[in-house]
């Protein structure tokens, strides 16, 4: 049973430490190892926007050091994979395969490892099926939107020991490292409350009408998409905008929500929370999306044998009004660690006069900087800088055989609050997990 001085000071120091031994690997994953001069190939499974503007430009710096090059795309839209084949011949100088399916992929065994770009409720299969073919994975996040799929690469990863790094990039910025260690160091106290915004006002946030007039079913493999999840007919609209569509994506939670609840289970040490309840809706953009444009959700944290230990985190997002913008704002008793300005101050701390009248003491944080890795270069969340630290390590690891920085637990662990989430939105019910079933449960029944 976790007592509260452990609990106080886990949520303070964060005190689930990475592993970077080779600890339980098998003889298998011994053989894996590449040797300082074995080329590491890595087919891309989705040529995604995301692929093409951001993770594609953060891996070529690293090819020629880590020796690593991208060798197939696999795509099951024709055009997808020729104008992948056209942007890394355009970046490269080099030809890549160009194939229809993950199938064909893992046949012709043309890659040692994959980065899944695919649509939000691919991502946990396409990864199992990758790590059961022998690849090691980057897979974006969010990793499942149910806790069938959730178990299911969890399962797979476990079984295979492959290297599996989560999208979740905030892990390799810099002020978040900083951030971690400042928590580790016992300087900052308990953690007390967390808030969290995600704010913008874009109207076509999500919409690509071009796409969906331009893409033809006989172009592309539609049951392959559904990958059994529903028996919709082809609907252009799924398949370009499934962010807006439930249960293709859960739009705001899987999208933003997953990236700032991931720093809350590293920064407390605990994996998930033990409820939640969520309001929100389509207030604005009433354009056929069944995703909230607006949402708010209040967790509960803490130890799951401890109901009177924890903190709550609240997040809301909004797509029709900017004001806010996106914010982290960590509380203690003694001030205040703000991820916008990557400051920690003093900021609302329990002041000498307050505390002299309850007869306490007075609890103030010094002033401290988050400090980027360069000076004066903030390492902001979700830049070039800190996706490309993110790739860089899922490749030394994928080289070293250890433990990368957001591994298959930390995907596993922001799935159970993105589910929790969607639950509480989709029912209107205050939900729970059991850790015994590994189940979201609302209204006294399993989330399905």
């Amino acid at each position: 049973m976790t007592s509260r001085r452990e609990f106080l000071k886990n949520a303070a120091l964060g005190a689930v430490a990475m592993s970077t031994g080779l600890a339980g690997m098998t003889a298998k994953s011994y053989s894996r190892i590449p040797g300082s001069n074995d080329r590491i190939r890595v087919g891309l499974i989705g040529f995604s926007e995301r692929a093409r503007d951001t993770l594609v430009p953060c891996f070529l710096p690293h090819t020629r050091s880590l020796h690593t090059e991208i060798t197939a795309i696999s795509d099951i839209w024709k055009r997808r994979r020729e104008e992948g084949g056209a942007f890394l011949k355009e970046k490269t100088g080099k030809d890549v395969a160009l194939v229809r399916n993950n199938d064909e992929l893992f046949e012709k065994k043309l890659v040692d490892a994959v980065i899944i770009s695919t649509a939000d409720f691919q991502h946990a299969l396409h990864g199992a099926a990758a790590v059961r073919a022998g690849l090691d994975a980057y897979i974006e996040k969010p990793l499942a939107e149910s806790m069938a799929d959730a178990r299911e690469v969890l399962q797979a990863v476990h079984e295979t020991k492959a290297i599996v790094q989560i999208g979740s990039q905030r892990r390799s910025g810099s002020n978040y490292l900083a951030a971690y260690e400042y928590l580790k160091s016992g300087k900052f106290g308990p953690i007390t409350m967390v808030e969290m915004k995600w704010n913008v006002n874009e109207p076509g946030r999500w919409r690509r009408p071009r796409l969906v007039a331009a893409i033809r079913e006989e172009d592309t493999d539609w049951s392959r998409f559904v990958m059994g999840k529903t028996d919709d007919p082809w609907d252009p609209r799924k398949y370009i905008e499934y962010r807006l569509f439930w249960p293709y994506s859960s739009g705001i939670p899987g999208q933003w929500m997953c990236h700032q609840i991931d720093t809350v289970h590293w920064f407390s040490g605990l994996p998930r929370p033990r409820s939640v309840v969520v309001n929100g809706g389509v207030y604005v953009w009433k354009d056929g999306r069944e995703n909230a444009d607006t949402m708010s959700a209040v967790f509960d944290y803490g130890p799951f044998d401890d109901p009177a230990l924890g903190f709550q985190v609240v997040f809301s997002s909004r797509l029709h009004n900017s004001a806010g913008g996106i914010k982290e704002v960590y509380y203690s008793n003694g001030g205040t660690l703000d991820l916008d300005t990557n400051r920690v101050t003093p900021l609302g701390g329990l002041g000498s006069h307050e505390a002299a009248a309850m007869g306490m003491k007075a609890r103030i944080v010094e002033t401290y900087s988050l400090a980027s890795s360069e000076p004066g270069k903030p390492a902001t969340p979700g830049t070039d800088e800190t996706t490309s630290a993110h790739v860089r390590n899922w490749l030394e690891c994928v080289r070293s055989r250890t433990t990368p920085r957001a591994d298959i637990m930390a995907g596993y662990n922001h799935s159970i609050a993105d589910i929790m989430t969607i639950a509480a939105l989709r029912t209107g019910e205050r939900v729970t997990f059991d850790e015994k079933n590994q189940e979201v449960f609302a209204g006294g029944k399993a989330f399905r």
